[in-house]
């Protein structure tokens, strides 16, 4: 998370509503060695207080999870860079706004019995967005192809601990610089531009 406290004047609630909906995220796990990173779609629970999601059984966090483990999981959202020309202000840097969420806890690996349930949780949640296309779901595979998939994976969940988010959008500068940036940096690089312009706006 940057240092900087301006950056983080959003609420729990803004925060995990921002992690709900972009539904995707890195799953960061302490090895001695260097952190095992797993990239990886999630439903977060009504109440923020836990993420469920799967992974693959030869994954190396899976294999770590004969006990909860330590973890975060990092969700980033718009970025895009910023040329110290676009402000209008003199003695200005190059920066990068961007928009992320850490949900930090413990994992844990759930029993196998809760897996087709999680499958069909996450379709649907991922699926609903797609309307009207009809929804899909896992009745609509053979259940022999969908039980040799299973096997191949297990149910996982995150009991969150702590939510901690970073909005930074140019809060730092005059509302007319950073306007002057949101109106340019859609002519730059990164990652919905639109987005973070509209969100720098706001």
């Amino acid at each position: 998370m940057h240092p900087n406290p301006i950056y983080h004047d959003a609420d729990r609630a803004q925060n995990l509503d921002f992690a709900r909906t972009r539904a995707f995220g890195v799953l960061a796990v302490s090895t001695t060695e260097a952190p095992l990173i797993s990239h990886v779609p999630f439903l977060l629970s009504e109440d923020g207080t836990s993420a469920d999601l799967h992974l693959v059984r030869s994954n190396p966090i899976s294999r770590m999870l004969k006990t909860p483990q330590p973890a975060r999981l990092a969700v980033s959202g718009p970025d895009g860079y910023v040329s110290p020309d676009w402000y209008g202000l003199a003695d200005q840097v190059p920066t990068w706004n961007y928009v992320a969420v850490h949900l930090t806890g413990r994992l844990e690996q759930r029993p196998q019995d809760e897996l087709l349930g999680l499958l069909d949780r996450q379709s649907a949640f991922y699926e609903a967005r797609l309307l009207p296309k009809p929804p899909w779901h896992s009745d609509k595979m053979e259940p022999e192809a969908l039980e040799r998939l299973m096997r191949m994976i297990v149910p996982v969940r995150l009991s969150i601990e702590t939510v901690e988010g970073t909005w930074k959008l140019n809060q730092n500068k005059p509302e007319p610089a950073r306007t002057a940036v949101a109106d340019q940096i859609t002519t730059g690089f990164g990652a919905e531009l639109d987005d973070l312009a509209r969100m720098m706006r706001s």
